[in-house]
Protein backbone atom coordinates (compact mmCIF):
# COMPACT_ATOMS: atom_id res chain seq x y z
CA UNK A 1 0.00 0.00 0.00
CA UNK A 2 1.50 3.41 -0.88
CA UNK A 3 1.20 5.73 1.99
CA UNK A 4 1.28 9.39 2.04
CA UNK A 5 3.53 11.60 4.23
CA UNK A 6 0.45 11.92 5.98
CA UNK A 7 0.00 8.85 7.02
CA UNK A 8 3.92 8.53 8.29
CA UNK A 9 3.27 11.22 10.10
CA UNK A 10 1.63 9.57 13.32
CA UNK A 11 4.39 7.15 13.13
CA UNK A 12 7.51 9.36 13.28
CA UNK A 13 5.68 11.17 16.30
CA UNK A 14 4.84 8.04 17.72
CA UNK A 15 8.64 6.73 17.89
CA UNK A 16 9.60 10.52 19.46
CA UNK A 17 7.01 10.60 21.83
CA UNK A 18 8.07 6.98 23.20
CA UNK A 19 11.99 7.92 22.90
CA UNK A 20 11.16 11.23 25.15
CA UNK A 21 8.94 9.68 27.40
CA UNK A 22 11.64 6.92 28.14
CA UNK A 23 14.81 8.99 28.25
CA UNK A 24 12.10 11.24 31.21
CA UNK A 25 10.67 8.31 32.72
CA UNK A 26 14.09 6.90 33.43
CA UNK A 27 15.33 10.12 35.10
CA UNK A 28 12.10 10.55 37.00
CA UNK A 29 11.46 7.21 37.85
CA UNK A 30 15.22 5.86 39.37
CA UNK A 31 15.71 8.17 41.96
CA UNK A 32 12.14 7.77 43.15
CA UNK A 33 12.36 3.70 42.98
CA UNK A 34 15.74 4.16 45.10
CA UNK A 35 14.20 6.31 47.72
CA UNK A 36 10.83 3.49 47.90
CA UNK A 37 13.13 0.92 48.08
CA UNK A 38 15.13 1.84 50.70
CA UNK A 39 12.97 4.56 52.67
CA UNK A 40 11.44 3.72 55.84
CA UNK A 41 8.94 6.10 56.31
CA UNK A 42 5.83 4.74 57.84
CA UNK A 43 3.52 6.66 54.66
CA UNK A 44 5.34 5.40 51.97
CA UNK A 45 2.68 2.86 50.31
CA UNK A 46 0.90 5.89 49.83
CA UNK A 47 3.34 7.20 47.61
CA UNK A 48 4.08 3.59 46.13
CA UNK A 49 -0.07 3.78 46.05
CA UNK A 50 -0.04 6.64 43.63
CA UNK A 51 2.77 5.70 41.49
CA UNK A 52 0.84 2.53 40.39
CA UNK A 53 -2.76 4.19 39.87
CA UNK A 54 -2.71 4.85 35.82
CA UNK A 55 -2.53 0.63 36.53
CA UNK A 56 -6.13 0.85 37.46
CA UNK A 57 -7.51 4.05 36.47
CA UNK A 58 -9.18 4.29 33.08
CA UNK A 59 -6.61 6.16 30.79
CA UNK A 60 -9.85 8.68 30.22
CA UNK A 61 -10.47 9.20 33.61
CA UNK A 62 -6.47 10.10 34.56
CA UNK A 63 -6.67 12.37 30.85
CA UNK A 64 -9.91 14.14 31.90
CA UNK A 65 -8.24 15.20 35.20
CA UNK A 66 -4.53 15.84 33.39
CA UNK A 67 -6.65 17.77 30.71
CA UNK A 68 -8.11 19.79 34.01
CA UNK A 69 -4.60 20.30 35.79
CA UNK A 70 -3.19 21.78 32.62
CA UNK A 71 -6.05 23.47 31.31
CA UNK A 72 -6.29 27.12 31.39
CA UNK A 73 -8.41 27.03 34.84
CA UNK A 74 -5.84 24.80 36.03
CA UNK A 75 -3.23 25.36 39.04
CA UNK A 76 -0.31 24.27 36.59
CA UNK A 77 -1.94 25.84 33.02
CA UNK A 78 -2.12 29.05 34.94
CA UNK A 79 1.61 28.78 35.94
CA UNK A 80 2.39 27.85 32.42
CA UNK A 81 0.35 31.22 31.07
CA UNK A 82 2.46 32.90 33.76
CA UNK A 83 5.88 32.26 32.18
CA UNK A 84 4.50 32.52 28.25
CA UNK A 85 5.11 28.98 27.36
CA UNK A 86 1.32 29.00 27.17
CA UNK A 87 -1.32 25.84 27.81
CA UNK A 88 -0.12 22.60 27.24
CA UNK A 89 -2.67 20.49 26.48
CA UNK A 90 -3.31 19.82 22.40
CA UNK A 91 0.65 20.35 22.36
CA UNK A 92 3.22 17.63 21.73
CA UNK A 93 4.96 18.77 25.73
CA UNK A 94 1.43 17.98 26.96
CA UNK A 95 1.85 14.72 25.16
CA UNK A 96 4.74 13.90 26.97
CA UNK A 97 3.70 15.05 30.40
CA UNK A 98 0.67 13.09 30.07
CA UNK A 99 2.56 10.15 28.54
CA UNK A 100 5.49 10.35 31.36
CA UNK A 101 2.53 10.01 34.10
CA UNK A 102 0.37 7.47 32.50
CA UNK A 103 3.76 5.05 31.95
CA UNK A 104 5.06 6.23 35.25
CA UNK A 105 4.17 2.36 37.37
CA UNK A 106 5.76 0.85 34.07
CA UNK A 107 9.16 2.08 34.78
CA UNK A 108 9.23 2.45 38.59
CA UNK A 109 8.26 -1.13 39.77
CA UNK A 110 11.27 -3.41 37.67
CA UNK A 111 13.69 -0.48 38.72
CA UNK A 112 12.32 -0.73 42.40
CA UNK A 113 12.42 -4.27 42.92
CA UNK A 114 15.92 -4.02 41.41
CA UNK A 115 17.09 -1.94 43.85
CA UNK A 116 15.66 -3.95 46.48
CA UNK A 117 16.51 -7.46 45.51
CA UNK A 118 20.40 -5.48 45.90
CA UNK A 119 20.18 -5.61 49.37
CA UNK A 120 22.12 -4.06 52.18
CA UNK A 121 25.20 -5.92 51.77
CA UNK A 122 26.73 -4.61 48.72
CA UNK A 123 26.26 -1.02 50.09
CA UNK A 124 27.40 -1.74 53.13
CA UNK A 125 30.66 -2.79 51.87
CA UNK A 126 31.12 0.32 49.50
CA UNK A 127 30.83 2.23 53.06
CA UNK A 128 33.54 0.52 54.36
CA UNK A 129 35.97 1.46 51.78
CA UNK A 130 35.28 5.01 52.20
CA UNK A 131 32.58 5.16 49.23
CA UNK A 132 29.94 8.16 49.78
CA UNK A 133 26.53 7.84 49.61
CA UNK A 134 26.28 9.03 45.88
CA UNK A 135 29.60 6.91 45.11
CA UNK A 136 27.47 4.04 46.60
CA UNK A 137 24.51 4.35 44.59
CA UNK A 138 26.40 5.66 40.67
CA UNK A 139 29.20 2.22 41.16
CA UNK A 140 27.22 0.03 42.81
CA UNK A 141 23.19 0.20 43.44
CA UNK A 142 23.11 1.17 39.54
CA UNK A 143 25.11 -1.24 37.76
CA UNK A 144 23.78 -4.21 39.73
CA UNK A 145 19.78 -3.06 39.34
CA UNK A 146 20.64 -2.81 34.95
CA UNK A 147 18.52 -5.67 34.15
CA UNK A 148 15.57 -3.47 36.24
CA UNK A 149 16.51 -0.36 34.58
CA UNK A 150 16.24 -1.96 30.69
CA UNK A 151 13.07 -3.83 31.83
CA UNK A 152 11.93 -0.22 33.24
CA UNK A 153 13.21 1.46 29.84
CA UNK A 154 11.16 -1.18 27.48
CA UNK A 155 8.23 -1.44 29.32
CA UNK A 156 7.71 2.47 29.60
CA UNK A 157 8.67 2.81 25.67
CA UNK A 158 6.52 -0.03 24.55
CA UNK A 159 3.89 1.53 26.98
CA UNK A 160 3.82 4.66 25.29
CA UNK A 161 3.55 2.85 21.92
CA UNK A 162 -0.20 1.43 22.49
CA UNK A 163 -1.43 4.60 24.12
CA UNK A 164 -4.65 5.93 22.96
CA UNK A 165 -7.06 7.70 26.06
CA UNK A 166 -4.61 9.75 27.65
CA UNK A 167 -2.70 11.46 24.32
CA UNK A 168 -6.03 11.94 22.41
CA UNK A 169 -7.98 13.67 25.49
CA UNK A 170 -4.67 15.52 25.94
CA UNK A 171 -3.02 15.69 22.76
CA UNK A 172 -6.60 15.86 20.61
CA UNK A 173 -6.10 14.52 16.87
CA UNK A 174 -4.21 17.02 15.68
CA UNK A 175 -1.74 15.91 12.22
CA UNK A 176 1.73 16.38 12.67
CA UNK A 177 1.34 17.38 15.87
CA UNK A 178 -0.31 15.19 18.40
CA UNK A 179 -1.98 12.65 16.21
CA UNK A 180 -0.06 9.37 16.89
CA UNK A 181 -0.50 6.13 15.92
CA UNK A 182 -3.14 4.62 17.94
CA UNK A 183 -5.27 7.62 17.42
CA UNK A 184 -4.71 7.66 13.50
CA UNK A 185 -5.76 3.49 13.57
CA UNK A 186 -8.70 4.81 15.28
CA UNK A 187 -9.41 7.71 12.52
CA UNK A 188 -8.81 4.32 9.77
CA UNK A 189 -10.97 2.44 11.12
CA UNK A 190 -13.90 5.33 11.48
CA UNK A 191 -13.58 6.40 8.24
CA UNK A 192 -13.39 2.64 6.86
CA UNK A 193 -10.35 2.46 5.66
CA UNK A 194 -9.36 -0.38 7.25
CA UNK A 195 -6.53 -1.58 4.72
CA UNK A 196 -4.39 1.50 6.20
CA UNK A 197 -5.83 0.49 9.96
CA UNK A 198 -4.30 -2.99 9.30
CA UNK A 199 -0.79 -1.75 8.45
CA UNK A 200 -0.68 0.66 11.33
CA UNK A 201 -1.51 -2.10 13.83
CA UNK A 202 0.13 -5.15 12.62
CA UNK A 203 3.04 -2.42 12.28
CA UNK A 204 3.07 -1.83 15.83
CA UNK A 205 1.91 -5.38 16.75
CA UNK A 206 5.08 -6.67 15.50
CA UNK A 207 6.88 -3.78 16.41
CA UNK A 208 5.97 -4.44 20.41
CA UNK A 209 6.20 -8.01 19.86
CA UNK A 210 9.64 -7.71 18.81
CA UNK A 211 10.78 -5.38 21.54
CA UNK A 212 8.95 -7.43 24.15
CA UNK A 213 10.87 -10.35 22.67
CA UNK A 214 14.29 -9.01 22.99
CA UNK A 215 13.62 -7.82 26.81
CA UNK A 216 12.59 -11.47 27.68
CA UNK A 217 15.55 -12.94 25.69
CA UNK A 218 17.77 -10.77 27.55
CA UNK A 219 16.14 -11.72 30.77
CA UNK A 220 16.23 -15.15 30.17
CA UNK A 221 20.06 -15.54 29.35
CA UNK A 222 20.60 -13.32 32.43
CA UNK A 223 18.82 -15.77 34.67
CA UNK A 224 20.61 -18.54 32.56
CA UNK A 225 24.04 -17.18 33.44
CA UNK A 226 23.15 -16.69 37.29
CA UNK A 227 22.20 -20.28 38.20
Amino acid sequence: MDFSQFDLQPVWLTLRLATITTVLLLCVATPLAWWLANTRWRYRQVINALVALPLVLPPTVLGFYLLLLLGPRGWVGQITQSLGIGVLPFTFSGLVIASVIYSLPFAVQPIQNAFAAIGKRPLEVAATLGASPWDRFISVALPLAKPGLLTGAVLGFAHTLGEFGVVLMIGGNIPGQTQVLSVAIFDHVEAYEYAAAHVLAAGMLGFSFIVLLALYWRTGQRSAEQV
